[in-house]
C-alpha cells in the first residue's frame, strides 16, 4: 500500500511514464493508493488548472482512497511538523502515511528523508 504526494499526482496527470507506470502497476497489483485530503486541495487549486484538467484529477481521484483529516492525525502532522520544520502540507502527508502504515511515493525525497518511521519510494 502507498500513499502518493502531490507532486507524483501531478507528474502522473501530466503523463510522466515513470509515474503512470508504477501508478498503473500498483493498481493493477490490487494494492491500494492513499492520498491525503491536503493533495486533494493543492491539486484542485493549482492556479492554471483547466476544467478537463479538473476532470482528470476527479476521475484518478475516484480510484484512490482518501484519507481526511481529523484531529488524530492533525496532532501527528503538528508533531512531524515541530521536529521535522516542514511545511505543513508536507507534514500532512507524511503524517498519512505514516497513519496508515504505507510508503509515500513522491518526486521530492529531501522534505521527507529525514522522518523516522516513513518509508519512501523515490519515483525519478
Amino acid at each position: 500500500m502507498y500513499t502518493v504526494d502531490t507532486n507524483a499526482v501531478i507528474y502522473y496527470l501530466k503523463g510522466d511514464t515513470s509515474v503512470s507506470k508504477l501508478f498503473d502497476e500498483i493498481i493493477g497489483s490490487g494494492a491500494r493508493l492513499y492520498i491525503s485530503t491536503v493533495t486533494e486541495l493543492e491539486l484542485f487549486s493549482l492556479p492554471s488548472l483547466t476544467n478537463e484538467e479538473a476532470r482528470s484529477i476527479d476521475a484518478l481521484l475516484s480510484t484512490l482512497t482518501i484519507i481526511p483529516l481529523d484531529s488524530r492525525l492533525a496532532r501527528l502532522a503538528g508533531e512531524i511538523r515541530r521536529t521535522y520544520r516542514i511545511k505543513t502540507p508536507d507534514s500532512i502527508i507524511a503524517a498519512t502515511a505514516l497513519s496508515t502504515g504505507t510508503t509515500l511515493i513522491t518526486k521530492n525525497t529531501r522534505d521527507f528523508k529525514n522522518i523516522v518511521g516513513l518509508t519512501l519510494h523515490q519515483n525519478r
